[in-house]
Parts: C-alpha cells; structure tokens; sequence
C-alpha cells in the first residue's frame, strides 16, 4: 500500500489558495522497460509537477492515484492550482525563477513564452532524436503537434493532448421544446430564443440566458468570435496579421455582446464570474446557455435533474455574418515543460514517464480507471461508477500526456452507448465547419511586448462597452489607436511573416 503524506496549503499572492499533495509509493509496481533499459525494480521517480485543478481536490492515495503512479513506477508531487487562479499563478511562479520540475500549462501564454526564450526549460529535440525510443510520441498524438509547442523552431513542451471537438454552445433543448421555439442555427435566432426563455422563465426563479466567466463568456468566446469571421486571419494593407481581439470582425461580435447584455440575455456578472460559479448556475437549472466542453452535457443534465424533470442539452453551430460559431482546438491544449534546473539524466526519466503516459493504457486509465472499481461494461462500452465519477475527471488528466483520442472531450464517461452515440452524431460534422484561432503557435517577441502593455486596458474596455459604461465609437476609437500606432503595426508586420513561415 502506498503511504499518503500530509497535504500542503499554499498561501500566494492576492490571497491565491494553492494546494500541494506529496505521496510516497512502494516499488513493487509493475513498469515496463523504458527506452534506458529501466526495469520494475528502480525505485520510483519522484516528479515535482505544477498543474491545474479543474475539480475537488484529490486525494493522491485513492484507487485512480494510486494506480496511476503504480503503473508508471513514480511518485507524484503535485501542486493543485485551482483553475480560476492559474494563469496568475503561473506567472508568479515564471516571474520568481522558483519552478517546479515540469510545469503543466493549458496554454503558452506570453509569460510562458518569454520564460522559455530566457532559457528556463530544457529544448527537447536533442532528447528526443529520431523518437525511435518514443514510440507513443511518435504514433500516438495529434498531427503536427511539435508545431504548436515549439518556440523560434525548437520544441520546449510535451503535449497535453485533448480533442479537437471540445467547446460547445450549449442550450437547453427541452426548454426550447416545452416553449416550442425551434433549435436555432444563426446568431440572431439564438438571440430571439434566448429572449423568448427569459421572458418565460422556465425555471421558476429568473431564468437567465447567457453565462459565462471572464472576459465575455471565456470558454466560448471564440465560438462565437467564428461566427463573426474573428478566426479567420485578418491582415492589414502592410499584409501584416492583426490579431483577433483588435480586427473589426471581433468589434461586431463585442457589439453584438453589447445587445446581448441590454436585452437583459447576458448575465450582468459575466466579468466577475468565476468559472465555479458559472458550471453551478448551470447545474441548479438557472440558465438556458452555457459554454464548456461538450462531454459535461450528461454531467449537468444529470445536476439538473435533481430539481427539473428531463433536462436536455445540445450544442449549437450558429451560423453569423462571418461563418460558423465552432471553434476548433489544434488537439494540443497547451504543454508539459521541464525546468532547465532538472539535471540531464533526470531529464530523460521523466522524458520516460511522458512517454509511457502517451500510451493507449495510461490514457483508458485516465479517461475510465479501473474496471470494476471505476466503471463497469455496459453494451461493450466502459460506463463510470459514482466512484468513477468521483475520482475520473479533467484534473485526473492533468498529470501526462494521453494518446490523442478524437472524441475526447465529446464522450461521457458515465454515459451509455446509445447516449454517447447520440451525441457524436449530433457534432461529428464541427470536425469539418470548426475553425482554429490562426494565432495559434505564433510567438512574435514585439507582439509580446507591446501587447502585455495593452491586455488589462482591452480587457477592462471590452466589459466597459458591453455593459454600456462607454459607446461603440468610443470602444472602436480605442481598438484603433492601437492598430494604427507605429510600433503595433511593427508586431503586425512580425506575425505576419511568422504567421506564413508557419503555415508553410
């Protein structure tokens, strides 16, 4: 049995609750030969990591935990940050030097960025070589995935790989059904369905139409940015690529959020929202629409049903002035890095462990746990138990790299086949409409630069405006004396040709 140290609370700036786990295992568990020859018998490899927490705390000696770091021969140090407080966190801890020796980030941010061109985590290619001892990261993960951790050609991270299909537009069918308003398909039928629920308050307690966290509706911001044609790239007449935040197509959408919120259809707290208080909203039965990952649909509607009758969920592709609302991930959200503090040889074990976690094993592991302690087969597809659903869950994925799984973020894992079927047939065709943020993997040094200078204005203006504390044309005026200022058309002028080095 593995013996479960004490947990650590972690006090940071602003108040940031942080949390580390540290526990020991034996080494009795079974591993298989890594590409240096290790066997079962080496004493496990201690990995200190950062990583989000997505979910409850975990406690590192349950049967999903415990498991894992058996079967991959390590013990686990782990520092929780709750997802809501991350990116802060991260930069505190890039800022200070003080890293952890692999850093789980969800994304490269410009912190990140300049972090790795400062020299703070291992380039890997010299690692890596041929991959002839990295099968899994050869065969295993998305197409082209070097491309999007790599920094001025050279690869610093291991994927964090998820589903291209992942964020939907959700909206609560059977509401739609019961006030016979059909499923809507365009911007503006989803704006006259939201305002027809709310005026009818099918929940019986102020229904609201909209919610979301952060900046607009966070997780699906860029849902609806497609739908304005804000994904798609934008250059100015140096041919200089503007980013999507500062293109007129994403003004329209800021725009249409303005009457969004007017009409009362957009939940006046959207800029304070926490992401917490968002999914519980959605859970009790509150609102009409919400934007997350598509598998939480059997999860919220089984939330709902403890105080509605038959919830139902779907996710929407709305068609706007631009194209399609459906946003696509590249299949790699964001990457593992290893601090430049970890010494060589040390480096290639937990190269070893990233390796064997992108293995088919690890990843069922991750997504299902243990037969019959996690989930049981039910018409040949691996069902969650109330134990699976407890402990298998976003964070439980957060610890290695995974094989690359197409409906990943589409499937329950507590959902029946017929369910799951149902489902993929429902968004098996935003695969092919979806659109990809064109910045993605582009890490201009003056873009960097001069938008940090900018990102708290922007994203204080955006609320302004949409709440009507400021006029459209005062928010455009704004948009423009960065777009048009000397040194912002330089950092333009920079993506652009990374942009097209990039796509080559």
């Amino acid at each position: 049995m593995r013996e479960a140290f004490g947990k650590k609370v972690v006090l940071g700036v602003s108040s940031l609750l942080t949390f580390s786990i540290l526990v020991a295992c034996n080494n009795s568990a079974s591993d298989p030969v890594d590409s240096e020859g290790h066997s079962a018998s080496d004493e496990p490899l201690n990995i200190q990591m950062f990583a989000g927490l997505y979910n409850e705390l975990p406690e590192m000696d349950n049967e999903f935990w415990t498991e894992w770091q058996e079967q991959t021969n390590t013990q686990l140090d782990i520092e929780w940050v709750p997802s809501g407080d991350l990116d802060t966190k991260m930069d505190l801890v890039l800022a200070s030097g003080d890293l952890p020796e692999v850093l789980s980030a969800p994304n490269t941010r410009p912190p990140l960025i300049n972090a790795i061109k400062n020299g703070a985590f291992w380039e890997l290619s010299e690692f890596l070589g041929d991959y002839s001892d990295y099968p899994n990261l050869k065969n295993n993960l998305a197409e082209d995935w070097q491309k999007y951790l790599s920094v001025d050609g050279e690869l610093y991270g291991l994927p964090r790989s998820r589903s291209r299909m992942d964020i939907g537009v959700k909206i609560r069918k059977d509401w739609l059904d019961e006030l016979d308003i059909p499923v809507p398909t365009t911007i503006d039928e989803y704006h006259d369905a939201l305002k027809q629920i709310v005026e009818e308050d099918p929940a019986g307690s102020d229904t609201l139409g909209l919610i979301g966290h952060g900046t607009i509706v966070a997780d699906g911001t860029d849902a609806f940015a497609a739908a304005f044609g804000a994904l798609e790239p934008h250059f100015n007449d140096e041919d200089g690529l503007v980013p999507k935040h500062l293109t007129p197509m994403y003004t329209d959408m800021v725009e249409w959020f303005r009457e969004l919120y007017a009409d009362g259809l957009l939940a006046q707290e959207f800029s304070v929202m926490k992401l917490t208080q968002a999914e519980e909203l959605y859970k009790s039965g509150r609102a009409a629409s919400y934007a997350r990952s598509i598998w939480w649909d059997k999860e919220y509607e089984d939330a709902i049903s403890r105080t509605q009758d038959d919830p139902e969920i779907v996710n929407l592709a709305l068609e706007g002035p631009g194209g399609v609302g459906v946003n696509l991930a590249t299949g790699v959200s964001g990457g593992y890095f290893i601090s430049k503090k970890v010494p060589e040889e040390k480096v290639i074990k937990i190269l070893d462990y990233l390796e064997h976690t992108a293995s088919e094993e690890i990843t069922d592991l991750a997504y299902y746990g243990i037969e019959g302690v996690h989930h049981e087969i039910e018409d040949g597809q691996k069902v969650l138990n109330e134990l699976g659903e407890n402990q298998i869950n976003t964070t439980s994925k957060g610890a290695g790299v995974l094989a690359y799984a197409k409906w990943g973020k589409v499937e329950s894992a507590s959902g029946s086949k017929e369910y799951n079927d149902n489902k993929k047939q429902q968004v098996e065709h935003f695969d092919e409409i979806g659109t990809i943020d064109p910045m993605t993997g582009l890490h201009s040094d003056k873009w960097l630069t001069e938008w940090a200078k900018h990102t708290n204005e922007w994203d204080t203006m955006v609320t302004r405006v949409i709440v009507g504390q400021i006029s459209m044309d005062e928010y455009k005026d704004y948009i423009e004396s960065i777009t048009e200022s000397p040194i912002m058309m330089e950092a333009f002028a920079e993506l652009g040709e990374e942009y097209r080095v990039f796509n080559q």
